[in-house]
């Protein structure tokens, strides 16, 4: 019987040539939007999703900016955006401050696809995390974004993560990932909203998932069962999107799941978050 992995790379040089999927250059692209200086501490309104690099399909952006009206989200991480190679600074339908952080070029459709966060208020910091691993067939990394920003309470900052974890890959390589992402939150004292697409579609990968939330403190968003049962499962797999925070105190009847939403295949998750000095440590 052939070797899997040799099937694999077999396809890969038949239908994907090495050449469409390059590297970026880039660590982030990055646009400053002045808002608002700070994080407001009674509510901060997450939206996460991923987009399934549609955003530059009409009947995405009109969800988009539906929701946005509608739940006014402070923060907001998208997994699998596109951006245009060469217009990397016009996006006309956000105006929001936005870091962009890209783990490959299509040099077919000339557009980098990665991860993107924006946010009511300009980032302090930002860091990127590639895996040392590749997904087969199209050989390309993911990604995660770190964002930090300021709070409105006695120079406390959030920390946001936007992350897509690795897929098609054995297990260890899932845990590798995860295990760099333990040790970049580690060093941060403070709140932490930790968010994205985990693609924990068997027991196993959600099971490494929790003990690494767990280790850092973090707590998933509670969700209701109705709610719950809405987000992108593989038949009876765990939920493959996650919100998880930790020194924050979730609103819950700001959870939501927008089944409602067809222009990706993953619906949009919503939380809404308040931070008091009480909190701090």
């Amino acid at each position: 019987m052939p070797d899997i992995q040799e099937h694999v790379d077999t396809l890969a040089r038949k239908f994907v040539p090495s050449y469409r999927f390059l590297r970026s250059q880039k660590s982030t692209i990055d646009s400053s939007h002045f808002i608002q200086s700070e994080f407001k501490s009674k509510s901060i309104k997450v939206l996460s999703w991923n987009i399934a690099k549609n955003n530059y399909d009409k009947i995405w952006l009109r969800d988009f900016l539906n929701i946005r009206k509608q739940y006014q989200p402070d923060l907001i991480f998208l997994q699998e955006f596109r951006l245009e190679v060469g217009v990397e600074k016009v996006i006309e339908w956000l105006d929001m401050s936005w870091n962009f952080a890209p783990n490959f070029i299509d040099a077919h459709h000339q557009s980098y696809s990665g991860i993107f966060t924006a946010a009511r208020t300009s980032s302090l910091s930002k860091k990127v995390i590639i895996t040392k691993h590749h997904e087969p067939i199209i050989k390309t990394p993911k990604i995660s974004l770190i964002t930090e920003y300021p709070l409105s309470h006695n120079g406390a900052t959030l920390l946001a993560i936007n992350s897509h974890l690795i897929n098609f890959v054995d297990i260890n390589k899932f845990r590798i990932q995860l295990h760099e992402l333990e040790l970049a939150l580690s060093a941060h004292r403070g709140p932490i909203i930790f968010s994205g697409d985990f693609n924990t579609w068997s027991r196993k990968r959600a099971i490494i998932l929790d003990k690494a939330v767990t280790k850092l403190g973090l707590m998933p968003v509670n969700f209701a069962p109705q709610e719950s049962r809405k987000i992108k499962r593989f038949l009876l797999s765990p939920p493959l999107d996650w919100i998880f925070y930790r020194e924050l105190s979730q609103k819950k009847t700001s959870a939501q799941v927008l089944d409602h939403i067809y222009s990706s295949d993953h619906k949009p998750l919503l939380a809404e978050f308040s931070y008091t000095d009480t909190q701090q440590k």
